[in-house]
């Protein structure tokens, strides 16, 4: 396959690439073999071969080339509650609505239709890589990876486990640590043995501290030692979450995660708006990511994520949409509420205090940067040769159909308004590893 597109790529958190009427070449494998400028001279050749092999797609005018979103964070089994009780403190929050929701999943037919219109709504809007927590039951954790896998969407899924009794109610929680360990191995050989082709990868997911016991956390990260994959939780969430864990341990989460051996370089640490210096420093070292949950940050966190510190400090970000503690699956609107809240960091909101004295400094970042977030921060959070277009990468993209615009604009300015003017209606098509998996109508190519 070759597509004709002119496209936008991330490089750096400050730069992007636009490339017009490019030939971007796919093998086989669905990885970008080559890309093929205008200006070069071997253009017209490699036109001409793929025209004659049939192998050509030419994005119709007004249609833009973006790499797929990677999602970091998000709760697959919570989307039926997306947008319910926001205004509620995240212990009451998860107490009278997540945990009830989240053990209905033991009911398959549930689970599936669930699970269904989650994935298709999440390739509706360009997410073609996501990290999922599930539930504590296998079978419907397995039934998400089969659905992931039948609508061609990268998914890494996590068997959630939690058996701490203090924090989790007796209808919805590991009977023992035995229990949660013994059916998180099963579930990573399963998607292993099930998945080969790395289409699906298995996680390990303790929930997060307050909902394990220490048996529990000791033992996962042994196992993920021994394992070397991904392993996803929530790391200094909230106040409550943050000031529990040092009132249990006597130390924050970061040190308590790192003492387990729950801190890698394939870590994926969801919220962490209440971190130390110390535990900046911790993940830093570790070589672990933060995923960035602007959205439900703004309802639960207690707290602005400093991004542009944390990234210009070497720690590694993406993005992630949260649901349902984020009310949308969108990259895009969560993209848009990280520079907003990133301005809001910089000029503070305390009217009481001269302006000089309000906010922290340097602390807005640019749409750049939150496209960065969403493509290539998340690849590297999951270490998957993805988030941009480039050759060698896969062939991960979305088709998008620009807004009218009532005035020329350079790249840049276009780049922006794709991001900030965005509908779910103007992603026309999604790749995924170069296979068509979405498509909204047919007249996005001519």
């Amino acid at each position: 396959m070759t597509l004709k597109a002119s496209y936008f790529s991330a490089y750096t958190p400050e730069t992007s690439s636009f490339h017009e009427n490019s030939l971007i070449e796919v093998n086989d494998c669905g990885y970008i073999t080559k890309i093929v400028h205008q200006a070069t001279p071997e253009y017209n050749a490699h036109l001409t071969a793929a025209q004659q092999h049939d192998q050509l797609i030419i994005l119709a005018p007004g249609h833009f080339l973006l790499p797929g979103f990677i999602d970091l964070h998000n709760h697959a089994p919570q989307w039926p509650q997306a947008g319910i009780a926001l205004d509620r403190p995240l212990a009451d929050w998860l107490n009278h609505y997540t945990f009830p929701l989240e053990a209905r999943y033991k009911n398959l037919d549930f689970a599936t239709l669930v699970y269904h219109d989650l994935i298709t709504e999440m390739l509706a809007n360009g997410t073609t890589t996501a990290l999922y927590f599930g539930t504590i039951h296998n079978a419907a954790n397995l039934r998400l990876a089969e659905i992931c896998a039948q609508a061609g969407q990268r998914a890494f899924i996590g068997s959630v486990a939690m058996d701490n009794p203090q924090q989790t109610p007796d209808y919805y929680r590991d009977a023992s640590a035995e229990i949660a360990v013994t059916k998180t191995q099963i579930f990573i050989q399963t998607i292993q043995d099930n998945y080969p082709s790395g289409l699906i990868q298995p996680v390990i997911t303790p929930r997060f501290i307050p909902s394990c016991t220490t048996a529990t956390l000791q033992r996962l990260g042994q196992l993920a030692k021994e394992l070397q994959i991904t392993v996803q939780t929530h790391c200094s969430e909230s106040d409550w979450e943050h000031d529990y864990v040092r009132e249990r341990f006597g130390h924050t989460d970061a040190e308590m995660l790192q003492s387990f051996g729950l801190l890698n370089q394939h870590a994926v640490l969801a919220h962490a708006t209440q971190l130390t210096t110390e535990d900046q420093t911790i993940i830093k070292t570790e070589q672990s990511t933060i995923a960035h949950c602007p959205l439900s940050n703004a309802y639960f966190g207690n707290s602005v994520l400093p991004t542009r510190s944390l990234m210009d400090q070497g720690i590694q970000v993406g993005l992630g949409s949260d649901i349902a503690g984020g009310y949308t699956p969108s990259l895009y609107a969560n993209l848009q509420q990280a520079v907003t809240v990133s301005q809001i960091r910089q000029d503070g909101i305390d009217d009481r205090l001269p302006a000089i004295e309000r906010g922290v400094p340097n602390s807005r970042i640019s749409v750049k940067r939150a496209f960065y977030l969403a493509t290539v921060g998340g690849a590297a959070g999951l270490d998957i040769q993805a988030g941009a277009i480039e050759p060698g990468l896969l062939a991960d993209f979305q088709v998008v159909k620009a807004p009218p615009h009532l005035m020329s604009l350079t790249p840049d300015e276009q780049l922006e308004q794709l991001l900030f003017r965005h509908t779910k209606q103007q992603i026309k098509a999604v790749y995924v590893q170069g296979k068509l998996v979405h498509e909204k109508e047919h007249n996005w190519y001519e």
